[in-house]
C-alpha cells in the first residue's frame, strides 16, 4: 500500500467487477431457469419459435422475460451446504405434534403458575379438608407470597378491580343497578 492515491499500481476498485462463474452446480433434477428453454439460431427475417407453445398473436411481447432471472447466491449455497431431507412420516409426524403439544402445555402452566398463582390457593380452599389438600393449601400460600412479591399479582388484580368497578357500575337503563329503582 501507498500514500499515493495515483499511483496506477493501486487498484481503483476495492473489489473485483467480474462476475464469476456460478460456483454451485445445481442438485440433482434441477436445471438452471435459463437452461429450460433452448432459443434456436434463426435469421433475422423469420421470427423466434416460441418453444412452449404458448404464444398468443394478439398479446403484448414485453409481458415476457427477457432475461434469466438472478440466481440468489445465498440460496444456492444453502441448497449446496443443507440440502433438504426426506419428508417426515407419519410417526414422525406425530412426534413432533406430540412435542409441540408438550411444550405449549408446559408453557400455559409456567404462566399461569406465575401470573394466576391466587387460583391455586382459591381451589385448594374449594376442596374437602384432608391431608393432600392442606398441603397444597400452605404451598400454594407459600407460592402466591413470594410471586406477589415479584408483582405479578399485579395484573390480575388490575383486571379484577376493573371487572368489579364495571359490575358495580350504575348504568342508565340497567333496572338491576344498585340504588337504581326498580319497575313499578
Amino acid at each position: 500500500m501507498s500514500d499515493h492515491p495515483d499511483d496506477p499500481e493501486i487498484p481503483l476498485a476495492p473489489f473485483p467487477t467480474a462476475i464469476p462463474a456460478n460456483p454451485f452446480p445445481p442438485l440433482e433434477g434441477e436445471v438452471e431457469p435459463w437452461l429450460d428453454d433452448p432459443v434456436e439460431d434463426v435469421g433475422q427475417d423469420s421470427p423466434v419459435p416460441d418453444a412452449r407453445g404458448d404464444r398468443i398473436e394478439a398479446a403484448d411481447a414485453s409481458d415476457r422475460p427477457t432475461a434469466p432471472e438472478p440466481v440468489n447466491r445465498l440460496l444456492a449455497l444453502g441448497r449446496f451446504a443443507f440440502p433438504p431431507g426426506e419428508p417426515p412420516d407419519e410417526e414422525g409426524v406425530a412426534a413432533r405434534d406430540r412435542r409441540w403439544t408438550s411444550r405449549i402445555l408446559l408453557l400455559a402452566t409456567v404462566f399461569l403458575l406465575i401470573f394466576n398463582s391466587v387460583s391455586i390457593q382459591n381451589w385448594s380452599r374449594q376442596q374437602a379438608p384432608g391431608w393432600v389438600t392442606t398441603t397444597v393449601r400452605r404451598l400454594a400460600d407459600v407460592w402466591a407470597e413470594q410471586i406477589a412479591q415479584l408483582g405479578t399479582d399485579q395484573p390480575r388484580q388490575a383486571v379484577r378491580d376493573s371487572y368489579e368497578a364495571a359490575r358495580d357500575a350504575e348504568w342508565a337503563g340497567n333496572p338491576d343497578a344498585r340504588g337504581s329503582p326498580g319497575p313499578g
